[in-house]
């Protein structure tokens, strides 16, 4: 049983009673009834437990009414009907002021009634109501089933949730950012205690009691449910209405609002990242704020990429731009298997991925190209340049990763590089000479390369086209043929005669450094304005 006493007292028989003292205590719950037969009856008092009685074991000394019925109020007594008639015509003035002191509820039970019948008449009571909330909870659990195979992704799920459960619920994500509140009360108020256990447990908080889930999937915590039903004592069955809901808040969770979260862990690591930069954090608030918030990505070797919007257009296209990306990359096949993070920096969006699965840097390369050309959106490539750094195995080097990624962007374009993916170590040598005056950079090409410059200008260009396609492929002979659309033996053929004007060896690495080196100046002088 679980009803108020003013409930109580609309029940037949007991509705033939009335409560005359105590009325400010109408709300407490009745959890069963008892029939006082004996003086020591508080001894056995139980909480929400409403006493019967004929008043004649106190019939003769108030007094001794007024000790126990303070002793039932300190024992959590739901209330105490007396029945008059037989032993007291009515109840002393003194029992009802006390009964009014202790807001505790004094009911004069109606004479022509037996206790059994009253009795009877409340347990009935409860029966029915209980079997009506049990109809109900089956129809909510069946509508609760039949929303789940049917919805699609839909911004009104929870509200469409809501209304089969008629609970008030709130959705809070694992890294505590409210995701849906359907309570009277504050943000605030919903996260007192934070972080939560992810177990479950029925909390009785300052703004009342609630049951908090933990919502589950894939074996790991995305977030919890926070139900608050109109009463708060619940029966097993209700309980189970609400982890049959939180099952179906998971897969939804994970699925249509994935993005609610992914925005959540945007913004924070976003505003970690550029307190970093700035230097208002160390690496190590850093690693710890990020470990807070689900992401170990720093924990081994890594490695930087940013992609940056590189054509003009407006904030508006700007902005839609940044999101697609994010999307692109949230929902790309080819980082499913990966540890990541991405979000939002200035212009673009920046990527951490773990190396520790990565075969090479290579490798990294690879998968990005095979993610550019598997976008759903071709038209977002473009729009962006991706910048790649050189492998990381310390956190506290994270700022030079960010900086590599910066300079790639410049250098590839004094160098002339339209590819999509650029990593830093194609050009380091070039980050590393950016300082070189233009004067000297031109006379060192121009000496590396006197020779076959002083050769008929077609044939030099020819010529020089052919070595900086060598240079570009790592030597590799059978590629630079198939990038110049020649024949291998002709590569071969023009390499030799290249030797011997220039008068190296293309074997030697000092020989091919220098070589690197010219051609890179003579990359950089092309527009001198972005040096």
């Amino acid at each position: 049983m679980h009803i108020t006493v003013e409930q109580a007292l609309l029940i037949y028989p007991l509705s033939e009673g009335r409560l005359v003292a105590g009325k400010d205590g109408a709300t407490r719950i009745v959890k069963s009834v008892n029939v006082m037969d004996a003086p020591d009856i508080t001894e056995w008092i139980k909480t929400g437990e409403m006493l019967f009685t004929t008043a004649y074991i106190i019939k003769d000394h108030p007094d001794e009414a007024i000790e126990l019925m303070r002793k039932l109020d300190a024992r959590g007594s739901a209330g105490l009907g007396i029945k008059l008639g037989r032993f007291w015509s009515s109840i002393p003035e003194s029992i009802m002021q006390e009964a009014d002191r202790l807001h505790f509820p004094l009911i004069e039970l109606p004479y022509q009634f037996t206790f059994s019948d009253q009795m009877n008449g409340l347990f009935l009571a409860e029966l029915e109501r209980n079997t009506l909330s049990l109809h109900d909870l089956l129809d909510k659990q069946k509508r609760l089933m039949q929303f789940a195979l049917r919805s699609k992704s839909d911004i009104r799920f929870f509200d469409q949730v809501l209304g089969i459960v008629e609970t008030p619920f709130a959705v809070v994500s694992s890294r505590g950012h409210m995701v849906y509140n359907a309570t009277c009360y504050r943000e605030q108020q919903l996260l007192q205690g934070w972080p939560w256990r992810e177990e479950a447990a029925w909390v009785r908080a300052e703004h009342g009691g609630y049951s908090r889930i933990p919502i589950e999937f894939e074996g790991e915590c995305i977030g919890f449910a926070m139900f608050y039903p109109a009463d708060s004592v619940l029966i097993k069955e209700e309980e189970g209405l609400f982890y049959q809901t939180a099952e179906i808040l998971a897969y939804h969770l994970s699925c249509i609002y994935r993005d609610v979260l992914q925005r959540s862990l945007n913004k924070d690591m976003g505003d970690l990242f550029v307190r970093y930069l700035n230097q208002n954090i160390d690496v190590g608030m850093l690693i710890d704020y990020t470990e807070e918030l689900g992401v170990r990505v720093l924990r081994g070797s890594y490695q930087c990429v940013w992609t940056k919007i590189v054509s003009s257009s407006g904030d508006a296209m700007r902005s839609t731009l940044l999101k697609e990306i994010r999307q692109e990359y949230e929902y790309n096949f080819v980082f499913r298997d990966l540890q990541v993070v991405h979000f939002l920096v200035e212009d673009g969006v920046f990527s951490i991925f773990s190396a520790d699965g990565l075969d090479s840097s290579a490798k990294l390369m690879e998968l990005l190209n095979q993610a550019l050309n598997s976008v759903v959106n071709k038209k977002i490539v473009e729009h962006i340049q991706l910048s790649v750094s050189s492998k990381k195995m310390k956190p506290e080097v994270l700022r030079q990763a960010y900086t590599e990624c910066s300079e790639v962007f410049g250098l590839a374009q004094r160098l002339g590089m339209k590819d999509k993916v650029v990593q830093f170590g194609a050009i380091e040598l070039a980050y590393l000479f950016k300082h070189v005056p233009a004067a000297e950079m031109s006379a060192y090409s121009s000496e590396v390369l006197a020779e076959l410059l002083a050769k008929d200008p077609e044939y030099s260009q020819e010529m020089l086209r052919t070595l900086e396609a060598f240079l570009e492929h790592d030597g590799q002979v059978n590629e630079m043929a198939k990038h110049l659309f020649i024949h291998r033996n002709t590569a071969a053929y023009r390499l030799e005669k290249m030797s011997e004007i220039l008068g190296m060896d293309f074997k030697k690495i000092n020989d091919l450094l220098r070589l690197k080196l010219a051609f890179m100046f003579r990359r950089m002088l092309v527009d001198p304005t972005n040096r």
